[in-house]
């Protein structure tokens, strides 16, 4: 359990870093396209900074973890993708239970899976799943179960009873 969740925290942490790619450039030009705005003549527009593209590598890798939790990814990069991203939201996400949850991607269509303790853990993972770019369609087939006690919580609280002998 630590692993995989090591694991897809070091994938956001990868993530991240690439869609964050070369920020101090992109700040040095605005300054200087600021400090150029009353100069005469036509300037250039700035070009963005290209986004990193995702590779067919780690899209097997996702698939291979999505394998590991029984979910299913299309063969689409956008699926595997998709599905990358919407594993480390709901994993940096504090109400939903991350690893409860199955998310299949197929088509760009999101289908969640599994069992969560309240109606608004699976309002939750439902939103996070559709604000997700990328993604067309949402299924939303969580449950709602509150976690059962324990016959142990049960025992322990009715061996603290106090007896009292006259």
């Amino acid at each position: 359990m630590k692993t995989r969740l090591l694991l897809l925290t070091a994938l956001a942490a990868v993530t991240l870093g690439l869609a964050c790619n070369d920020t101090a450039t992109n700040s040095n030009e605005r300054a200087t396209t600021n400090a150029n705005t009353n100069m005469t003549g036509t300037r250039a527009a700035a070009t963005p900074t290209a986004t990193p593209k995702y590779t067919e590598e780690q899209a097997r890798e996702e698939r291979a973890r999505a394998k590991g939790n029984k979910e299913t990814i299309g063969d689409t990069l956008d699926d595997a993708w998709i599905h990358a991203k919407i594993v480390t939201k709901l994993i940096g996400d504090s109400q939903t239970p991350e690893r409860k949850i199955n998310v299949d991607v197929v088509h760009n269509e999101v289908t969640l899976r599994g069992t969560v303790d309240t109606p608004a853990a699976k309002a939750e993972a439902e939103r996070v799943a559709k604000e997700t770019d990328g993604v067309k369609k949402v299924i939303n087939q969580l449950t709602v179960s509150p976690a059962a006690k324990s016959a142990n919580s049960k025992k322990a609280a009715n061996t603290n009873k106090s007896k009292t002998n006259y």
